[in-house]
């Protein structure tokens, strides 16, 4: 399968300040998104995801390794031709109307004349902004705004979508929306690549995942591959004439506790894997990864 975006020991380095300390924000970054899928980049604040959109998407060079979107680097323009951007604080001409904004996003996409209206009016119904359509976007509250900014990712029909935390300002209403959304452009074909520390939508709607800590990633593939990984321990349920008990086992135990109760004469009803949550995989990354800030800030550690 096709790689819609890839990269290849990606990394980012600031400097700051007068002597220019450096800070490494994000390091050897190898993601591989494959077209078609929905993928869920993770971690917490500062982990490094907005830095890695950033540079995907040519607001940033970066300072190491090398990215592509559809097979074109990351630092020819022409690979973001296909591409529907969402960035997490997006400003927007607040004088504008909403049917106005998409219709200036319309022109800048290339959006065929023809085209424009009927693409618009659909958009707008189904981020459910119709009824707002002639509204200034000053007045929208930042729910809206988010709905408004997803409707212009979509306005020129990309192939591939990146959103830097969708969700966010979003109540569960608009979330939900967002879900739907992004289900619909997954089953229509389209590669969907977007960050969130939600992690309860990114189990719901993604088949593909990268998890990144202190600008590093610990981890990518699918999200029950991610949470199989993490399994707790094993729940067998047994039965013997009219009683049933649950017996637990570690995972590399199974074998054994099966073998003890069919000794004792119960038969087995069920075997079932307890794994961690995505949230919980994220967390034990978060306590494993290295205090690193003083050596990114060119302190020895």
């Amino acid at each position: 399968m096709s790689a819609a975006i890839r990269t290849e020991k990606l990394g980012k380095t600031y400097f700051s300040g007068f002597f220019r300390f450096p800070y490494l924000a994000l390091a050897n970054l190898d993601l591989d998104v494959p077209e078609g899928s929905s993928f869920g980049f993770v971690g917490p604040n500062g982990a490094g995801k907005t830095t890695a959109i950033k540079t995907l998407m040519g607001l940033q060079r970066p300072t190491a390794g090398a990215g592509w979107i559809h097979g074109v680097s990351i630092l020819d323009p022409a690979s973001r031709a296909r591409v529907g951007f969402l960035p997490e604080r997006p400003y927007f001409y607040e004088h504008l109307t909403a049917r106005e904004f998409l219709e200036f996003y319309a022109r800048l996409g290339d959006v065929p004349s023809a085209e424009r209206g009927p693409r618009i009016a659909a958009l707008l119904e189904r981020v459910d902004l119709a009824r707002f359509r002639d509204v200034p976007l000053g007045k929208f509250s930042k729910g809206m705004l988010q709905r408004a900014g997803l409707a212009q990712a979509l306005i020129a029909d990309p192939s591939l979508l990146v959103l830097d935390e969708p969700m966010s300002g979003l109540d569960p209403i608009g979330r939900a929306l967002v879900r739907d959304l992004i289900l619909e452009e997954r089953r229509a074909g389209k590669t969907v690549f977007f960050s969130s520390h939600i992690l309860s939508d990114i189990e719901a709607i993604c088949d593909r995942v990268a998890m990144i800590v202190r600008g590093e990633l610990r981890g990518q593939g699918k999200v029950t591959e991610l949470v199989a990984s993490a399994v707790q321990h094993v729940d067998i349920v047994v039965r013997k004439g009219g009683a049933v008990e649950t017996r637990k086992a570690a995972p590399d135990g199974v074998d054994t506790v099966i073998d003890a109760v069919r000794r004792e004469g119960w038969s087995i009803v069920s075997v079932h894997a307890v794994s961690k949550s995505l949230e919980q995989v994220l967390l034990d990354e978060v306590e494993r990864a290295r205090p690193v800030d003083a050596k990114r800030m060119g302190v020895l550690a």
